[in-house]
């Protein structure tokens, strides 16, 4: 998982993560998703992928909360074949309640590109899983051909900044522009946004000042497994803003969900 950090207060803290899915294979070694995935959706194997995914992301978070643990928000990615299948909806529905876990502790994720490849569609199963309470967000935001039209009409909760506008966002003005647009809409439309690929000082003080609600990124955390997030909110890991992680007794941020 990679955990993304609350930037709006002094101290810098998990306030939720994002699952990713790794294929340790015994020749090749780890395998992107970028890889497997693609594979996964033509074999047919990805729905049952997906829904592994979603179960062992649901049973964890509870696992968490049950542990005394504040809550999370946990986003899962879900690919173009899962978001487009009938009964996504209902298996979502299905294993929260088998889970005992409130949707609003779950938060999935469209790429600009599924999200806009039937818009009419997208937003049919999207109220539908809004409805459920279910929050949503757009990933790689900026990198696909979005159109304003339909974007207002989703509901959706958050949007995440894609890494190739951060990476050079302290040195170039052009990227800082689009970044503050960004900001600047999706706040204007009622949604949160997180900066992705934070991995320096001076992209998380620029984004804070910009107004940016979350980031994640190698600045704040390589992606760790369950075990190790644990291990985080167990010692309340916050970030101090001389740019040193600090293991902190007593201290949280504020918590989304």
């Amino acid at each position: 998982m990679h955990a993304f950090l609350l930037l709006g207060s002094v101290v810098l803290c998990i306030t939720g993560a994002e699952a990713l899915v790794r294929w340790q294979h015994p020749n090749l070694g780890m395998v992107s998703p970028a890889e497997f995935i693609p594979i996964a959706e033509d074999c047919g194997l990805i729905l049952s992928i997906g829904e592994w995914v979603l179960r062992s992301v649901i049973r964890q978070t509870k696992a968490w909360m049950e542990a005394g643990f504040a809550p999370l928000v946990i986003a899962v990615n879900l690919s173009a074949v899962q978001f487009r299948h009938a009964d996504l909806p209902e298996l979502i529905t299905h294993i929260l309640d088998e889970e005992n876990l409130s949707p609003k502790y779950l938060e999935l994720e469209l790429t600009e590109g599924v999200a806009m490849h039937n818009p009419q569609n997208a937003i049919s199963i999207m109220n539908n899983l809004f409805e459920r309470g279910v929050r949503m967000s757009i990933d790689d935001f900026g990198t696909g051909y979005s159109s304003l039209g339909y974007l207002k009409q989703l509901p959706i909760d958050v949007l995440k900044i894609d890494e190739i506008f951060i990476r050079d966002i302290a040195s170039n003005p052009a990227d800082a522009a689009i970044a503050q647009a960004i900001i600047t809409m999706a706040h204007s439309l009622g949604m949160k946004v997180v900066a992705e690929g934070v991995k320096s000082r001076e992209q998380m003080e620029l984004l804070r000042a910009q107004g940016c609600d979350f980031a994640q990124g190698f600045y704040f955390s390589l992606p760790l497994p369950s075990n190790k997030i644990e291990r985080l909110l167990r010692e309340n890991y916050c970030f101090d803003m001389t740019g040193a992680a600090e293991y902190s007794e007593g201290k949280r941020g504020n918590y989304s969900g």
